[in-house]
């Protein structure tokens, strides 16, 4: 049997070109030393192909580098981790002897501690295995089939289950979890709950930079690129040049943190600048074709067109360039504003300056017309889509750091996009009603090519001027440098004028003051001169006037008695038993008077009987003995009978 299993051995390395032995014995034992299943579990039947190699003209890169592929029976690409930031390498096999992604180096065995209910599962593995080869040992534990076996802590994706380890780059140490399928169609209810719980819940990611480490909080739908789109917020590292470690294999920039396989609720990640050259990276997504040309040519070509590809990188693919940020034709300024912030964001991202959303003449309101220690710089960005420095000077410049603080503290950014002639005709007129006939003139005089550009205008004493024109072939420092010097001055000439102000306010203030003062001081005398000659006819007025409202009001109040007497019903008779009651008024001065009403009777009629003996509600208050109210602010359309003063009560008169 030994001696078989040599000739097998030999055999199969033989066939697969597998040099280490380990790496072969492990094959041949996974499929209990058949020779054709060993041979087939390594070399896939669609990839033995022994017709003779024809060279291609054309070698295809894939657009997802992360994912292996064969090309032509012959050609794989090596896998990493580093989502969307990996360059492909290239191997090719040889028809006679194949070669395998081990070499002749040593074999890694990593560890896997898988939780299956209220046990853990250690399994050891070299890196060739595959993730299938792990079900496989789990089913020899568990006895359940490796379709049903889900493991979770780990990318999900069926295509690579036949993927060796190495291709993968998972750690040596992997603590996984396993569950399993209820039915043929999906997931048990469990894991469903699991996965809710996940995409609702909150993920603590604690991402490594240098030496400084962020705590970063997401909801679990959000999705990998809009994470590494915040750590370039907080690092400054482009998320192209982003190198990461701590994701799980086989996921990309749109898979959701849920989803993804990473620990929850926290989770370690790394982050570091990727320092590799950008003209040493291969463009993917696009065909590499042969061209026969002699090298004069190819040298001529070389002079003729040198271009940093660092311009190329940011480039905006063409289904987010197909419309313009303002649509032609636009009527409402206001409207033009929002739609360019909102198309801006889409295009180029959220990391950019805010634009002001008003129309132009509000802009220059906001930044010129107030108070000099309140005012700011207005600029004026001019977009146009067909010019080429366009996409650098948006992507690269307005989402530098250092520029978008400059924006935030100095300035009021106003955007508008002239790429139809419409609205920079919309233009012109706006700037000749606001800024007048010059500055629209300087604004049709501007190449496309020269195009995007910023104008830089301050309020200087009273004059509203254009201070610089920055167009759009300058680099970061000189973009920097224009507005730095625009604040200077304009931080200059504010501060002079601030200051003047401050003095101005300061004499009208001291004037005013003194304006005041005299005029008091004229009334004074005029009042008292007005006082000796009216003082004795005042007194004799006011004499008379009080005479004459006293009998006025006498008289208004006996008018009002006898009106309120005339109202008032008769007091009903004694042999109505419970239909009457009978109240008792204590007067203030120790009086007792008493009269019998109707116990449906409204409490505005006893109000108006104490009228009629000379105590009105407005001079005195009626107060129930118990419990103690003030009857008078009370509702007065309420009976007696609801107030409970039946069948008799006493009340009490004070004086308010």
């Amino acid at each position: 049997m030994s001696a078989n299993r040599e000739e097998i051995l030999a055999d199969f390395q033989a066939c697969t070109g597998i040099e280490d032995l380990a790496e072969a014995i492990f094959h041949l034992d996974e499929t209990n030393w058949d020779l054709l299943q060993a041979v087939n579990r390594v070399m896939p039947p669609d990839t033995q192909s022994f017709q003779p190699r024809v060279d291609p003209d054309v070698m295809i890169v894939e657009d997802d580098a992360d994912i292996p592929v064969v090309e032509a029976a012959t050609d794989m690409m090596e896998v990493r981790n580093n989502i969307g930031h990996s360059s492909p390498t290239k191997r090719t096999h040889d028809n006679s002897v194949p070669s395998t992604s081990a070499g002749n180096g040593s074999i890694k065995t990593l560890n896997f501690n898988v939780q299956y209910c209220d046990r853990i599962i250690k399994v050891e593995l070299p890196e060739t295995a595959t993730v299938n080869d792990l079900k496989l040992r789990l089913q020899r534990e568990i006895k359940v089939a490796p379709c049903r076996q889900v493991l979770s802590n780990w990318a999900r994706l069926n295509q690579y289950e036949n993927t060796p380890f190495s291709k993968l780059m998972i750690p040596d140490d992997n603590s996984l979890a396993l569950t399993i399928k209820q039915n043929e169609g999906g997931f048990s209810a469990d894991e469903d709950t699991g996965v809710t719980e996940k995409l609702h819940g909150q993920y603590m990611l604690n991402v490594k930079c240098e030496n400084k480490t962020y705590n970063l909080k997401y909801q679990g739908n959000k999705t990998i690129l809009e994470v590494k789109g915040d750590v370039y917020t907080l690092t400054n590292i482009y998320v192209r040049n982003q190198i990461w470690s701590g994701w799980p294999p086989n996921i990309d920039d749109n898979t959701m943190l849920a989803l993804s396989g990473i620990n929850y609720p926290e989770h370690d990640l790394t982050v570091r600048r990727n320092t590799q050259s950008n003209h040493s990276r291969e463009k993917r997504g696009m065909p590499i074709v042969q061209i026969d040309s002699d090298d004069d040519e190819f040298e001529d070509a070389s002079e003729s067109f040198v271009v940093d590809d660092e311009y190329f990188e940011n480039e905006i693919s063409p289904a987010k360039r197909t419309e313009p940020l303002i649509p032609d034709n636009v009527e409402d300024e206001i409207v033009g504003t929002i739609t360019f912030s909102e198309n801006f964001t889409a295009r180029y991202g959220p990391v950019h300056p805010v634009f002001y959303q008003g129309t132009l003449d509000d802009a220059i309101k906001e930044a010129c017309s107030k108070p000099a220690k309140d005012r700011k710089i207005l600029a004026i960005y001019l977009h146009h889509d067909a010019s080429v420095l366009t996409n650098v000077f948006c992507a690269q410049l307005l989402g530098f750091e250092s520029v978008m603080q400059m924006f935030e503290t100095n300035f009021v950014l106003w955007g508008w996009d002239i790429t139809f002639e419409s609205n920079r005709t919309k233009l012109q007129q706006s700037v000749n009603n606001t800024l007048g006939p010059t500055a629209a003139m300087s604004l049709r005089n501007i190449p496309v090519d020269r195009l995007p550009v910023i104008f830089l205008i301050m309020k200087i004493r009273s004059t509203t001027e254009i201070f610089n024109v920055v167009y759009g072939n300058v680099g970061v420092n000189e973009l920097l440098s224009n507005l730095i010097e625009c604040v200077e001055v304009f931080t200059e000439h504010q501060r002079v004028e601030s200051k003047e102000e401050e003095e101005r306010a300061e004499r009208e203030l001291v004037k005013f003051e003194q304006d005041m003062a005299f005029r008091e001081s004229l009334e004074a005398d005029r009042a008292k001169e007005e006082a000796k000659r009216m003082q004795e006819r005042a007194e004799t007025e006011a004499k008379r006037k009080q005479e004459n409202e006293q009998a006025e009001t006498a008289a208004k109040k006996e008018a009002f008695r006898k009106q309120v007497e005339a109202s008032l019903p008769p007091e009903p008779p004694l042999d109505q038993g419970d239909s009457i009651t009978k109240i008792r008024f204590r007067l203030p001065k120790g009086e007792n008077i008493e009269r019998r009403f109707q116990a449906n009777t409204q409490l505005k009629i006893l109000l108006d009987f104490l009228i009629v003996q000379g105590y009105p509600t407005d001079e005195f208050k009626v107060i129930s003995s118990w419990p103690r109210r003030d009857l008078t602010s009370l509702d007065a359309s309420q009976t007696l009978k609801d107030l409970k003063l039946c069948p008799q009560e006493t009340v009490i008169l004070e004086e308010r």
